[in-house]
Formats: structure tokens, sequence, C-alpha cells
């Protein structure tokens, strides 16, 4: 064995050794990436769905709002109605 041949081999080694500590180290952040991800996806849905029940809650105010107006629409024209007659003019 030449002293060459000796460091040629160790560095093989030390190759090899990187190389597995690369790995280990691209697994772990692929599995820490893949756990943020599937949070901020949950994260995500839990704001959709609660920007959602707030849509339907304003989209039924928005109902009840035009009901009201329409009500109230109705009253005045009675009322206009009910003053004109007592001016005389209805």
């Amino acid at each position: 064995m030449t002293a060459d041949g000796g460091q040629d081999s160790a560095l093989d080694l030390a190759a090899k050794r990187l190389e597995r500590a690369v790995a280990v180290l691209e697994q772990r952040l692929t599995r820490r990436l893949e756990t943020a991800s599937a949070q901020a996806d949950g994260a995500f849905d839990q704001d959709r769905a609660k920007l959602a029940a707030e849509l339907d809650s304003c989209r039924a105010r928005e109902k009840e709002l035009e009901a009201a107006g329409e009500e109230a629409s109705r009253a005045l024209d009675k009322a206009i109605e009910e003053i004109r007659a007592a001016l005389g003019r209805g």
C-alpha cells in the first residue's frame, strides 16, 4: 500500500461520511418542511372556514337589511298617502 493509496482511501471514506451526513440532513429538512406545510395548510383551512362563516353571516344580514328597507319604504309610502289624504290631495 502506498502513501497516496492510503490518503485516497481516507479521502473516499470522508467523502462517503459527508454524503451520508448530507443525505440525513436532506431527509430531516424534508420532514420539517412537510410538517410546516401541513401546519400551514391547517391554518389556511381554518382561516378559509372562518371567512366562509363570516360571509354567510354577512349575506344573511344583507337580506335582513333589504327586508327592513323594503318594510320602511312601504311604511313611508303609507305615511305619505295618509298625509296627502289629510291635506286633501289624495
